[in-house]
């Protein structure tokens, strides 16, 4: 329970329908845990219920339900999963690569690379409709009994499965779903589609499953066909879950993504998927925004630093230079419209660009040209006017010295 404790307070997070905070744990525990821990015990715990929360999806589309436990169902959820993953997890898939100790999804990402060089260049991706909230509770429990003996622990489980969601003060009963927002969700997830993985091991496939996102590798379009029609068959009839026929194909898979990235053919590289950029641009604009309304530039460049290293960091793996630099042209001339904004007057502008070294016959020109910021920070004056090395000493880390300073190390 110590080590349960030391891990939610690390991870933090927001608060509960109860209001606790991470940082009222340890009061409340002094006060409370040897009641709680009887109950527990006794098998008289009740979770909860846990509260609704909306995120926009990464892609703009949409949005992806959470569900927030409290912070004292967060730590028993902890303590839950610190006992059963060492025993369980060891008897989980080599293919399988989501949410489990030593696997993250660049081994994933290489697992899947392997594939497509050994010559299975079809690729059947699965995508399982809403999987965290459409999980039947009857279905999970058996295949979690099936490696849990211990009757208070099953019955614990089912009740943090089944605690319910509160939205606007009112609770709604679970009957379906593991709502990801708590530590043991993807765990159990995994229990459940270890299921799908002994299945795709029986028929001898190849294939990479991370969490509910899973690429089964083969030969050919017809051999892909086959592949989907049946494991479609399998999930619903043994697993209740239902694929997402629209968001999942048969195609190469240089006209796929997995995690990210696309697998350019026969193997040969990795690249970074086109709309993993177009995800990052979605994040990226609203704070290039900021400065365009007035904001220092400076805090902006220091509020995406972290997310230029992270996202570098985690597409270090691609041979995308190319890509890299096109991001900072284009983050550039973003930071040089909110600089063109922020001069705002066609006074302002003409001076501004003459003390920068623009000739004053252009000057006057593009500080009256009737074309938007956009326009007008892509032109040479701009460029002329502040240099990337500018915007460098106002704190803008470029992808491009960011992926070229990691290949070194």
């Amino acid at each position: 329970m110590l080590e349960a404790l030391k891990r939610v307070r690390k991870n933090g997070g927001a608060a509960g329908v109860d209001g606790m905070t991470v940082d009222d744990l340890v009061p409340y525990l002094t006060a409370n845990w040897i009641r709680t821990c009887q109950e527990l015990l006794d098998g008289r715990y009740v979770p909860q219920p846990v509260r609704k929360v909306e995120i926009p999806k990464p892609d703009g589309k949409g949005v992806r339900m959470l569900g927030i436990p409290t912070v004292m169902d967060r730590l028993i959820q902890q303590a839950v999963l610190q006992i059963l993953q060492p025993q369980i997890d060891p008897t989980f898939s080599d293919g399988s690569f989501g949410f489990r100790p030593r696997r993250g999804t660049h081994d994933a990402v290489k697992r899947a690379r392997e594939h497509v060089k050994a010559g299975f260049t079809t690729v059947v991706d699965l995508d399982l409709e809403k999987f965290f909230d459409r999980v039947n509770h009857d279905v999970l429990m058996a295949y979690v009994a099936r490696r849990v003996d211990d009757k208070r622990v099953l019955l614990l489980i089912r009740r943090l499965l089944q605690a319910g969601m509160m939205e606007g003060g009112l609770t709604s009963p679970r009957t379906e779903g593991t709502p990801q927002g708590g530590p043991l969700s993807p765990f159990l997830s995994n229990i459940l589609l270890h299921e799908l993985d002994v299945e795709l091991e029986r028929r001898g496939h190849r294939f990479v499953r991370y969490a509910d996102d899973c690429n089964v590798y083969v030969r050919s379009q017809a051999a892909g066909e086959r592949v989907m029609a049946s494991l479609e068959a399998f999930l619903r009839g043994r697993l209740r879950l239902k694929v997402n026929r629209e968001k999942s194909a048969v195609a190469p898979p240089w006209e796929r993504k997995f995690l990210g990235y696309t697998i350019a053919r026969h193997g040969k590289k990795l690249q970074v998927a086109p709309k993993s950029v177009e995800r990052l641009k979605t994040k990226l604009r609203p704070l290039l925004q900021r400065g365009a309304r007035g904001r220092k530039l400076a805090d902006v460049f220091g509020e995406m630093a972290p997310i230029v290293r992270g996202w570098v960091a985690y597409y270090k793996l691609a041979e995308a230079k190319g890509v890299f630099e096109a991001i900072d042209k284009w983050v550039r001339r973003r930071a040089r419209s909110a600089i063109w904004r922020q001069w705002k007057r066609a006074p302002t502008r003409m001076r501004e660009l003459v003390r920068r070294g623009v000739e004053p016959k252009w000057a006057k020109w593009y500080s009256n040209n009737e074309h938007g910021p956009w326009w007008t920070a892509g032109t040479r004056a701009m460029h002329d006017a502040v240099p990337a090395k500018e915007l460098a000493s106002m704190g803008l880390v470029s992808f491009l010295e960011e992926y070229r300073r990691l290949e070194t190390t």
